[in-house]
């Protein structure tokens, strides 16, 4: 068969089995995200284990800033070299079961970072973010193989949704079961390292039975340092071909550093800014699993109908509208009260503001790495989407040390706004993206290189 032959055989869909596999590793990962980032663990360390140090908590917030950047950090060092590894030797699902297991050991092990025992809390936090953060980059690089480019958004807007329906099972149960994230409680609270790793360990095993490894492995001879810095610095030189994805990895930069933000202070923001109560706490977490769901499984059907570009440009629009809101909460709540006579709370309100944050958070997501998908050679997909993660994690770094440094100075709810001006940027970038002709050039790639 020839090379021209070869790249325009049509893509099929993978078996529903095997996509569901996929899928479930965002089902099982969101136990990470959301109990040890979010929701749970990222409030413990910062009021708990650190603590209130002169009079706030801005020095705890700092050093939470401080450890997820260096994990960030180390994904921008080693993703796109571990990618270009894993596609040389078709070994992507090698590479996803060591982050896996790595990332179930080290939350485990939170379970011992009692109240004081700061160093030890950072090093567990940098260690398994990393681990998890690399896997997340591992599964995603599966994509392109799981079916043709037509399709690619609902099968990404498929996973992120079940991933915030893992989320929903896993941080239901502790919020019910652990309570809540202070001293008082933290004899049960510290279970929360445990129970992430086990649903984790438990919940993924589908991935690992039902996705599987495409590929022909190369010939071995070479160091896999050799192998790698010889493919990135290709790609690198290669990427002149591969314009319209480098100018969305760049918007992409500015987007995800925004979202890490959310990620990682939202809950932060709730029980600092806000001043929530636990049930309210619980019932923010609850409305933003179900309409980041929501927004993932329905965005995902829009763009492969009106396009993954504009979907996504559409997505950062709801993160400017949600910025905005959740800056004014407080200030809007007085309005309305002093205007009306009513005696509202900002936490009702902030309810409201979820439903915006939540559509925008896994709507965004999915559509980025579906655009990426679109615009990676099935040969290259595992190094591309190393870049993808490698773009997603200097955002981390970028975005999250902006933030921590900027509410050492001015204050959580001033330094928020930081986020709406990252979307804007992550707009105006991506308004250059042309996605026709960005998967045109996957294509022409395949043809010339047999893919």
């Amino acid at each position: 068969m020839s090379l021209t032959t070869m790249s325009a055989v049509p893509r099929q869909r993978a078996p529903r089995k095997e996509i569901l596999g996929w899928a479930m590793f965002d089902f099982a990962n969101q136990a990470y995200t959301l109990l040890i980032i979010t929701v749970v663990f990222g409030e413990l360390f910062t009021t708990v284990i650190v603590g209130e140090r002169g009079g706030d908590y801005r020095l705890a917030n700092f050093l939470w800033s401080l450890a997820l950047a260096v994990s960030y950090l180390l994904v921008v060092i080693t993703g796109p070299l571990c990618g270009a590894v894993m596609d040389y030797q078709a070994a992507k699902k090698r590479f996803l079961f060591a982050s896996y297991l790595a990332t179930v050991a080290t939350t485990a092990m939170l379970y011992f970072v009692a109240p004081g025992y700061v160093i030890l809390g950072l090093v567990l936090i940098v260690t398994s973010n990393y681990a998890y953060s690399m896997g997340e980059s591992f599964i995603a690089a599966f994509l392109p193989d799981l079916g043709p480019p037509e399709d690619l958004g609902k099968i990404s807007g498929f996973g992120w949704a079940l991933g915030y329906v893992g989320g929903l099972f896993a941080a239901g149960f502790t919020l019910v079961a652990l309570g809540e994230a202070t001293a008082e409680n933290f004899e049960r609270i510290r279970w929360v390292g445990p129970f992430a790793a086990g649903f984790f360990l438990i919940t993924a095993i589908p991935t690992f039975l039902w996705v599987r490894e495409r590929g022909t492995p190369q010939p071995p001879g070479r160091s896999y340092r050799e192998i790698a810095w010889q493919r990135v610095s290709t790609t690198l030189h290669e990427l002149r071909r591969f314009r319209d994805l480098g100018v969305f990895l760049v918007s992409l930069l500015f987007s995800m550093a925004g979202i890490y933000i959310i990620i990682a202070f939202a809950f932060i923001y709730g029980a600092q800014v806000i001043g929530w109560d636990e049930h309210i706490r619980n019932l923010m977490f609850i409305i933003v699993q179900i309409t980041a769901a929501t927004g993932a499984l329905g965005f995902g059907f829009l763009q492969d109908r009106i396009g993954t570009k504009v979907t996504y440009l559409l997505t950062l629009g709801l993160w400017v509208a949600a910025i905005i809101a959740i800056w004014a909460t407080p200030q809007v709540t007085d309005f309305f009260n002093a205007s009306l006579g009513l005696d509202w709370q900002a936490q009702h309100l902030f309810l409201v503001v979820g439903c915006l944050a939540g559509l925008s958070l896994g709507s965004s997501q999915s559509a980025s790495r579906a655009l990426v998908g679109l615009f990676s050679p099935r040969r290259k997909a595992a190094e591309f989407f190393g870049f993808w993660g490698l773009a997603n994690k200097l955002a981390g770094v970028v975005g999250i040390i902006a933030l921590g440094l900027l509410q050492s100075l001015v204050g959580l709810q001033a330094s928020i706004l930081l986020c709406a001006a990252l979307f804007l940027v992550a707009i105006l970038v991506c308004l250059f993206v042309d996605q026709a002709r960005g998967q045109q050039a996957a294509r022409d790639w395949e043809t010339r290189n047999g893919g």
